[in-house]
């Protein structure tokens, strides 16, 4: 359902996997949707209310505005459901997706497709008790994801990695942002803390001239760095030396390197078959939105 920007590697990923058919894909623009039912080898839905008798799972890729119209409906007729990030416009339409979910038994996923990086698993073994994280997401500008600001397009990326290696609830937040291309904020810093003592630095630009992803993350002893885009990590501890001194030792952590999009889609689909819980669920979603929101509504842009 959509194939734009990120619906259509959806749709890619999706005919090139042998465990699963691909029924077809529907967008408003029927062109985009042509193309890319010629490409996968599937066909083209125009009638929404017709797909839900062929199939047994369907991703939404769709406007944020749209994921629970959207995804509602198949969720109550037992369908499962794979919607991008975030889960959806309100928390309160989150909280229906989740509920229908529960009464039909329907697998609810969400796109945080980060929780799927190698970088990530890698650095979540690594991270025990973090004090200190700092986190920089810089995009060059892309009108497409105009209709919401910086902390949803980008920031929500970083902020659902961060509930999942951070435990406890933050407690204050701190944020700034700034219209610069558009209405909305392009250009956010948010700083939270935690009720565990954790401060955590949020930087996100979608009007960089460079594309950066990374997070650094302190703890006791030990500090891991991890760069989404390269899926590298570096790992450093401090140990003590043959005379007793203080000596830093460490360097890159060997990641295997894969697709995290491939990944995040293979794991909904075996929590699909199999009725288990996927590993970012409708809980989680809600969750990043949550705190999302959050951000939002103490953020200052004057």
């Amino acid at each position: 359902m959509g194939v734009g920007h990120l619906g259509r590697h959806h749709a890619r990923i999706l005919s090139q996997m042998p465990e699963v058919d691909l029924v077809g894909v529907f967008d408003s623009n029927v062109s985009r949707a042509e193309e890319v039912a010629a490409f996968t080898r599937s066909r083209v839905f125009s009638d929404i209310d017709s797909i839900a008798q062929e199939i047994d799972a369907v991703t939404v890729a769709v406007p944020t505005e749209f994921h629970a119209e959207v995804a509602l409906p198949f969720l109550r007729a037992g369908i499962s459901v794979l919607v991008e990030k975030p889960i959806s416009k309100s928390v309160e339409e989150a909280d229906s997706l989740i509920e229908s979910a529960k009464l039909s038994s329907a697998t609810l996923a969400v796109g945080h497709t980060e929780r799927y990086n190698p970088a990530v698993e890698m650095a979540q073994q690594l991270i025990s008790e973090p004090r200190f994280i700092e986190v920089h997401r810089l995009a060059p500008f892309a009108p497409r994801s105009t209709d919401v600001d910086v902390i949803f397009d980008l920031m929500v990326h970083d902020i659902d990695v961060l509930l999942s290696i951070v435990t406890g609830e933050p407690v204050s937040i701190e944020a700034v942002g700034i219209p610069v291309l558009t209405d909305r904020a392009d250009i956010a810093n948010v700083r939270l803390r935690f009720d565990t003592g954790c401060i955590v630095n949020l930087t996100a630009s979608r009007i960089s001239r460079e594309k950066v992803r990374k997070f650094r993350v302190f703890q006791s002893e030990s500090y891991i760095s991890v760069d989404y885009s390269a899926q590298d990590v570096e790992a450093w501890r401090v140990r003590q030396g043959r005379s007793g001194e203080p000596i830093i030792v460490g360097g890159k952590v060997e990641v295997k390197r894969a697709e995290p999009l491939q990944k995040e889609i293979a794991d909904f689909v075996r929590a699909s078959k199999t009725g288990t819980r996927p590993r970012v669920d409708g809980e989680d979603g809600r969750r990043a939105l949550l705190l999302a929101k959050r951000i939002a509504s103490v953020i200052d842009t004057s």
